[in-house]
């Protein structure tokens, strides 16, 4: 798949992860749709990429604005090859407080619809496109990339609920592999490590260089250019699909 040939939908992707994959397909010559909420930064950042990005406000969790998401993007461009789904969310919170105050389950049935619900629901609508592309190298008709977690294989005190959905989305890769093969449309997922995102903003130097520290090589925190860079190496062998790919300098949280 050559970036300069590709039209991609990128969830989450106002910013962080999904920012830096779609300002990799704009500057490399392809064109992307951003799919973020309306309070993202996803339009000033299709408005600085040009003719070659799209910002469509949506809400992951609903599925009339994700279907309708594709309809713009089809109409827009013609065509998906690639999507990202790096549009998530990652609270923290104990079983049981300090208080004896049991973990909220609107706040675990909100992480669950828009890390692995979400997620699934854009898989969906990605594959119905892509099936109707024409072969190209390999018989490739496109590539969808999930974002999990390490979390989602060693979830940490705190991480119940974002653990679940995460090892959820690890669990969907190899399933949608088998499921998409006959349509030639290879499923490939990220597991980040400790990546220096928006999410990590509030943390003090202190903080920031503790979680440095769980890194073996390199000492330094993922940047999204990293994630980028992966989704680059993915478009490009073919013989990537239905697997968990980890980008966490070999840190391990068990």
């Amino acid at each position: 798949m050559l970036i300069e040939q590709t039209v991609g939908v990128v969830t989450g992707g106002g910013g962080g992860l999904g920012g830096a994959v779609v300002t990799m397909l704009a500057e490399g010559g392809g064109q992307a749709a951003i799919l973020d909420l309306p309070s993202s930064p996803g339009a000033t950042l299709a408005e600085s990429l040009g003719e070659a990005a799209l910002f469509v406000p949506t809400d992951v969790t609903r599925p009339d604005q994700v279907e309708a998401a594709f309809t713009t993007v089809l109409d827009r461009f013609g065509r998906v090859d690639l999507t990202v789904n790096a549009a998530g969310v990652s609270p923290a919170h104990r079983v049981l407080t300090r208080d004896r105050v049991p973990f909220p389950l609107d706040l675990f049935r909100t992480t669950v619809e828009v890390n692995l619900l979400g997620t699934f629901d854009v898989v969906r609508h990605a594959a119905r496109a892509m099936s109707a592309n024409e072969p190209g190298e390999d018989d490739e008709r496109g590539l969808i990339v999930n974002v999990a977690s390490i979390a989602g294989m060693e979830g940490q005190v705190g991480q119940a609920a974002y653990a679940a959905s995460k090892g959820g989305v690890v669990a969907l890769t190899l399933p949608l592999a088998r499921d998409l093969a006959a349509w030639g449309i290879r499923v490939m997922t990220i597991a980040p490590g400790i990546m220096d995102t928006p999410m990590l903003a509030g943390l003090d130097e202190r903080r920031r260089a503790a979680l440095v520290d769980l890194n073996v090589f390199p000492k330094r925190l993922g940047t999204p250019d990293d994630f980028a860079k992966l989704v680059r190496g993915f478009m490009e062998n073919t013989m990537l699909n239905g697997d968990v790919a980890r980008l966490d300098a070999a840190t391990r949280l068990a």
